[in-house]
């Protein structure tokens, strides 16, 4: 990556306090353990992995809408710098005018009993961002129609859409306040398949049209490496890999990269299956392996795995992966 990144993560960690273990004891479940990456701005930075590896935690700790437990997460944007560590209520304020987001369920994330004008306009009215009604009615009209919503619906419910359009007037919420970035997390899951596609052509156009950056947050890579232009790999709370999209998909490093890769469907039910499964229970992040954290289910671990945590290596311009093994194995 050239430049200065827009948001750059360095050793963040971030730990949800349980339940005691007896004899006072506390104990932590490590959603998110000593991730480091920088997005760049005007990008789609993909972030993929199974269901509990703490994609959403890190999607909402670059919000700070989750206390962090250590580490940072600097925003730089013409001058301004955000260190979301120690950040004020009142810069805390001003940096959700810079970054939103798109939430996965577009049922659940509408309130019924509002206005499809009233949902968009309540960032304008919360962060007095609007000194008019006016005002308001103008910026909803303008980002009602970026986002393909019909001026004439601006008066009906929630109740009255369907899931592609529901989520097209959340992408209008979240866009309404002009964000430098916004985190889309699981966005297009819920969606057909035909929806999913019209969702992400629009998510595209507004990127191009308004130089947006987005942390695009999805399980599966197919739609991953349809829309993003580098993609980072999650387990277990730590970055296993990151590259750049064709990289990633051409030169893996990572056995666990290769495995999500092997379960992407063919368009051909004829073409020979390839999955490759996975042996064992996926660890609990509440008392994660010692070593390698992927090494209870890797077919290729072998002893040094179990006791001794895997460096993070740059292996070619900008993709990096944390395997003792990678320049060995055949992937």
């Amino acid at each position: 990556m050239t430049g200065e990144p827009l948001i750059s993560v360095h050793d963040l960690s971030v730990h949800f306090p349980i339940g005691g273990a007896g004899f006072g004891q506390k104990r932590f479940v490590h959603a998110v353990d000593r991730v480091s990456i920088d997005i760049a701005p005007g990008t789609f930075f993909g972030l993929v992995g199974e269901s509990g590896s703490g994609k959403t935690t890190l999607g909402r700790a670059l919000l700070k809408a989750v206390p962090l437990t250590s580490g940072h997460v600097q925003y730089t944007e013409n001058g301004i710098d955000f260190d979301l560590r120690d950040i004020s209520k009142a810069d805390l304020k001003e940096y959700r005018k810079r970054c939103q987001l798109i939430f996965q369920d577009p049922y659940a994330a509408l309130s019924p009993r509002m206005t499809v004008r009233d949902i968009i306009a309540e960032p304008l009215e919360v962060m007095k961002i609007t000194s008019s009604r006016e005002e308001t009615d103008e910026r909803v009209r303008e980002i009602a129609a970026m986002c393909r919503i019909n001026i004439e619906h601006l008066r009906r419910f929630p109740h009255a859409f369907s899931g592609g359009q529901r989520q097209r007037i959340s992408i209008a919420r979240a866009l309404v306040c002009k964000p430098r970035f916004l985190v889309a997390d699981e966005c297009v899951a819920a969606l057909d398949v035909s929806i999913q596609a019209d969702i992400l052509n629009l998510l595209n156009s507004l990127q191009k049209d308004l130089g947006l950056t987005f942390l695009f947050i999805s399980h599966d890579l197919s739609v991953v490496a349809h829309t993003c232009d580098h993609v980072a790999v999650m387990y277990l709370g730590q970055i296993v890999e990151s590259a750049p999209t064709k990289k990633l998909f051409a030169n893996t490093r990572h056995p666990y990269t290769k495995t999500l890769l092997s379960a992407i469907p063919h368009l051909d039910p004829d073409a020979e299956k390839t999955a490759i499964k996975l042996e064992g229970e996926i660890p609990s992040p509440i008392n994660p392996p010692p070593g390698c954290k992927f090494h209870t289910r890797c077919p290729y671990a072998r002893d040094r795995c179990k006791v001794e945590s895997p460096e993070w290596r740059e292996f070619d311009e900008d993709h990096f992966a944390a395997c003792h093994f990678s320049e060995e194995l055949s992937l």
